[in-house]
């Protein structure tokens, strides 16, 4: 049901009810891209059925899910039509366009190519646990993530949310768990992990499958490496990539865990949604605890705790362009997928 999650915590003065949830969303449902549209999102049921509740209650835990349809157009094949466009303009005029006119040549190449453009689809759970004041986006990206708390933001006005911060930076607790060989209480350490360094060559050094218990990574981390992916498992009932940003990727829940439920899948829904966010919500209660703790923007920050030959990392679970956004805005720097080649 949650393959990544982004952690936010909302401001303890935003408060509403499925019912004013479902009204919000519902400004914007989802429709899909016209002929010249390029990008198109809205929120649709995370039950997956057409005509159902865009906001649904299971076990005291609200779901929504925002789906995200994009044109897909090579940007050779933008090149080309720009190319067979500019090349009309100087027969025509006996000129070749200039920088300006190629980009307005650019436009219009687009305008002509969205209408056959494949799409594709990208769906996005939203999850708000109300008591703990949590909100989880099942998100890969920060990019993605600001996506959505902007599409949050517009549906339900006065929304706040804040990345969660730890006292504790997840570099370097991550350096301490495997240089200690130590993990945290109800935690294990698997078998993949990610090192780099920070120097201006960045060398990355990735374990796949492979122990980590051994000497070569206690050298690395020495050497002015920091874990930036560790694998761990929570009381070997949810699989996870812990990231340096502490985003929570590659979430898996293991066997046993689903095991017996069966029925129609309405009931199927609601059965895997209770025991996902039943599971999920102890496991990120004790991962931000064995990061220090939740820390409070404006407080001062506990001190980490990494082995003596690391340096002092940044305690922050996110980047630190993030730390202080709230209802962050969509971003700005991706390329658009025309601009990006073929998918």
């Amino acid at each position: 049901m949650f393959k990544n999650l982004m952690l936010y915590r909302l401001a303890p003065d935003w408060s509403a009810t499925v019912a004013q949830i479902e009204e919000g969303l519902a400004k914007t449902p989802f429709t899909e891209c016209g002929a010249t549209q390029p990008r198109s999102l809205g929120w649709v049921s995370p039950r997956g059925e057409a005509h159902a509740a865009l906001a649904e209650a299971v076990a005291g835990q609200w779901l929504a899910q925002l789906m995200v349809e994009t044109k897909v157009v090579p940007g050779s094949v933008v090149k080309r039509q720009v190319d067979a466009l500019a090349e009309q303009v100087e027969k025509q005029t006996g000129r070749k366009p200039g920088k300006k006119q190629r980009n307005e040549l650019k436009d219009q190449a687009l305008l002509d190519l969205l209408p056959m453009a494949f799409t594709k689809r990208a769906a996005v759970r939203v999850w708000i646990a109300p008591a703990e004041r949590l909100l989880v986006i099942d998100a890969g990206s920060q990019a993605r993530a600001d996506e959505v708390l902007t599409a949050l933001s517009d549906a339900l006005p006065g929304l706040s949310a804040q990345l969660i911060n730890t006292a504790v930076s997840p570099a370097a607790a991550m350096a301490e768990w495997l240089v200690s060989g130590e993990p945290p209480a109800g935690f294990t350490i698997d078998r993949d992990c990610e090192l780099k360094a920070a120097d201006g060559e960045k060398p990355v050094v990735r374990y796949a499958r492979h122990a980590l218990d051994i000497a070569e990574i206690r050298e690395h981390i020495a050497a002015g490496k920091q874990p930036t992916r560790l694998a761990l498992t929570w009381e070997g009932r949810v699989s996870f990539m812990l990231t340096e940003g502490g985003l929570i990727k590659k979430v898996s829940f293991l066997d046993g865990v689903f095991e017996g439920q069966q029925g129609k899948a309405d009931e199927g829904f609601d059965a895997d949604a209770a025991i996902a966010t039943g599971e999920l919500l102890p496991m990120i209660t004790d991962l931000i605890d064995a990061l220090g703790g939740e820390q409070v923007l404006g407080t001062a920050a506990a001190p980490a705790a990494p082995p003596a030959s690391l340096a002092p990392a940044a305690a922050t679970s996110a980047p630190a362009a993030d730390a202080a956004s709230t209802a962050a805005t969509a971003p700005a720097g991706d390329l658009p997928p025309w601009e990006a080649g073929p998918a």
